[in-house]
C-alpha cells in the first residue's frame, strides 16, 4: 500500500470509531462497559418463560426457543420464538412480542450492587422499545439466568441456561 492509501484507511477506521460512538445513548455511555468477569457475558439458551394468563396465574411456557448474548463490550442481543403465534402474550403494559416472535439488540449496563441490568435496545420487532430503558432484576444461580420486569404492573420471569 502507498501513503495516501494508508492515510485513507486509517481516517476511515477513525471516522468509522467516532460513528459508533455517537449512535450509543449518552446514558448507557457514561457507565462502566461490562467486563469479561461479569457473570451475565456469554450466550444462554431459553429454559422457559412465566407469564401472567388472562386469570393472572402464571403459565410456564417450556416449548418456545430463544438466544441471549451479553457481550464484554456492552450489547445485548435477545431472541424468543414462541411455540405459535397466539402463544406469545398480546396484551399487557409493555409488548415485546409481536407474531410470535420477540427479537432485539443493542445496549446494556449493570449494576451489580442492585442486581439490575439496563437494556436500551437500537432495533426491535416491537418498534416501541427502540431507545427506552429497561431495567431488569436478575438472578443467578449454578449455570441459570432469571430475569424479571422492575416494573410492579409486569409480572413475568425468563429462565436462561448456560
Amino acid at each position: 500500500m502507498n501513503g495516501s492509501r494508508i492515510v485513507t484507511v486509517i481516517s476511515l477506521v477513525a471516522l468509522a470509531g467516532c460513528a459508533t460512538a455517537q449512535r450509543t445513548p449518552a446514558s448507557l455511555r457514561s457507565t462502566s462497559p461490562a467486563t469479561r468477569e461479569s457473570p451475565l457475558v456469554g450466550a444462554w439458551h431459553l429454559a422457559w418463560l412465566e407469564l401472567p394468563a388472562r386469570d393472572g396465574t402464571l403459565r410456564r411456557i417450556t416449548d418456545a426457543h430463544g438466544s441471549l448474548i451479553y457481550t464484554a463490550t456492552g450489547d445485548v442481543s435477545v431472541q424468543v420464538m414462541y411455540p405459535s403465534a397466539d402463544a406469545a402474550p398480546s396484551s399487557g403494559p409493555v409488548q415485546y412480542a409481536q407474531g410470535g416472535y420477540e427479537g432485539s439488540f443493542g445496549r446494556y449496563v449493570i449494576d451489580e450492587a442492585r442486581h439490575t441490568v439496563t437494556h436500551r435496545y437500537d432495533g426491535a420487532n416491537v418498534r416501541d422499545l427502540v431507545g427506552k430503558d429497561l431495567p431488569r432484576r436478575y438472578e443467578i444461580a449454578d449455570r441459570r439466568l432469571i430475569i424479571r420486569s422492575t416494573r410492579p404492573d409486569e409480572h413475568w420471569s425468563v429462565a436462561w441456561e448456560r
